[in-house]
């Protein structure tokens, strides 16, 4: 079972950024899975934002495209959600998985003030 530790989030303007990273407690997952950040709204559905292959690929749906970038640190047993230009409607809890989903963890809330 992997242990998953989100940090990084916090209050920030419209049109700011922040990174955050989550810590997984088995390197070796980056090896045979893929990792997502995901995040969930106040009374929405969580919602994947980014994903990253075992082979380095990446994947975002429209609405983070272009804004967000995940990456991971294999040595480190981390990875990461690069976050600009933020809008009022990212706001939410973010949470990092690995595909298939493990337990979640705790997530960081995001609040971007318009």
């Amino acid at each position: 079972q992997v242990q998953l530790v989100e940090s990084g989030g916090g209050l920030v303007q419209a049109g700011g950024s922040l990174r955050l990273s989550c810590a997984v407690s088995s390197g070796n997952i980056f090896s045979t899975n893929t990792m997502a950040w995901y995040r969930q709204a106040p009374g929405k559905r969580r919602e994947m934002v980014a994903g990253i292959f075992v082979g380095g690929g990446t994947t975002y749906p429209d609405s983070v495209r272009g804004r967000f970038t995940i990456s991971r640190d294999i040595g480190k047993n981390t990875v990461y959600l690069q976050m600009n230009s933020l809008k009022a409607e990212d706001t939410a809890v973010y949470y990092c998985n690995v595909i298939p989903n493990q337990p979640w963890g705790q997530g960081t809330q995001v609040t971007v003030s318009s």
